[in-house]
Parts: C-alpha cells; structure tokens; sequence
C-alpha cells in the first residue's frame, strides 16, 4: 500500500530509533520529533502504517511497535516543482497575475507526460459544489483547447477564472459548479476569449 511522504518520515524515524536503541520509540517521543498537537495524530500515523503492513504493534506495550524488514514503500508525495502564477477566480472573473519567479511541489502522480503544468490560488465560491473551494490550490496542464463540460482557466479580456467550459454557435457559457450563481456568458466576437488550461487536481490545506 502507497503512504504518503509524512507517514514514510515517521516510519524512517522509528526504523532508525530501532536501529540505533533496538527498542521502538514512545507515542510521546514521536509526537515530540514531529511537533504534532496531539496522541490521536500519532495513532492515526500508526494506524495507517500498520493496516499498511509497514509495522507491527502490540498496542499494550509503552515500546511495542516494530518496523518490519524488506518492505518496498511507495510514497505518493515525491513532488516536483511547478509555477505557481498567482489568483483565479471562482466567481465573477479577476485579473491573471503571473508570478514566474514563484513554484510550488506537487505530488509527481499528478504529472503523467510532457505536456507544461502550473497551479493557481482559487478565490471565490463558483465552484464548491465541484469541491474547489475558496484558497485551494488547482494544478492545471497548460492547453488551448477543451472539450464540452471540462473545468478549463478561461482568459476573458485579460482576466482569469476557472469554469466549466460550454461552447455553443455563438456564445460560449462559462457554467459554475454553485447552484445560486449563472453562468458567464462570452461572445467571441465582442470579447476576447482564450483557453489557458484544463483543471486536473486540486490541494488543500487545513491549518
């Protein structure tokens, strides 16, 4: 089973406290060494590296945790370095900021070939009922082109939000995912209109 980069930093901390003490460490030694706020989030770690198969635990011991031997572990959180280019709006569009200099890590599964990704800062609520909230971070795969009903970044005269894409004869409907809100409607001939990319993940913090 794949862990995350967090949940193999408390594995490796426990393989080398048993490699260096030939004990396990506490729950209170970990919540230390990781500054966490609390035991429940060190038994979550633990937990999940054992139903994992990583280790073993006689949870009536103080030390009874063990790391077991010759486990291929995957992390699902090696990142590479993306731009990150500044605000989109999840509402009523705003203006693109770009910021070049900027990046920010992304899990590698997210990019699957060679095509150019960069991430966006949401503002706005037009998309919550898609699950993109206001201060998510979406990863984006740079292209000029969308098929109907995908989340695209539209470009409307130089400015930036992130809707479901509806192209029709004449206009095209950039549609929310917020039932309380109407779409946008742009006509290519009055406005200028342009794709600057498909919406394919999104990351979310909760402190």
């Amino acid at each position: 089973m794949t862990i995350t980069k967090k949940q193999k930093e408390v594995l490796d901390f426990i393989t080398a406290y048993w490699d260096e003490h030939e004990v396990a460490p506490t729950q209170k030694e970990i919540k230390e060494a990781f500054a966490l706020k609390s035991f429940g989030s060190v038994q979550r770690y633990l937990k999940y590296l054992k139903d994992a198969g990583h280790i073993d635990s006689d949870w009536n011991a103080r030390r009874g945790l063990k790391p077991k031997e010759n486990q291929v572990i995957n992390s699902i959180d090696s990142t590479i370095d993306i731009p990150l280019l500044g605000d989109v709006a999840a509402g009523i569009p705003i203006e693109a900021i770009e910021n070049p200099d900027n990046t920010i890590g992304v899990p590698a599964h997210m990019i699957r070939d060679n095509k150019q990704y960069y991430a966006l800062n949401v503002k706005g609520d037009s998309m919550i009922e898609d699950g993109i909230l206001d201060g998510d971070i979406i990863v984006c795969r740079h292209q000029q082109n969308a098929n109907r009903g995908q989340t695209i970044i539209a470009i409307v005269d130089g400015e930036a939000t992130v809707k479901r894409y509806s192209p029709n004869k004449n206009m095209i409907e950039l549609i929310p995912a917020n039932s309380s809100m109407k779409p946008i409607l742009v006509d290519p001939r009055e406005s200028e209109f342009s794709i600057a990319g498909i919406l394919i993940g999104l990351m979310r913090t909760y402190e």
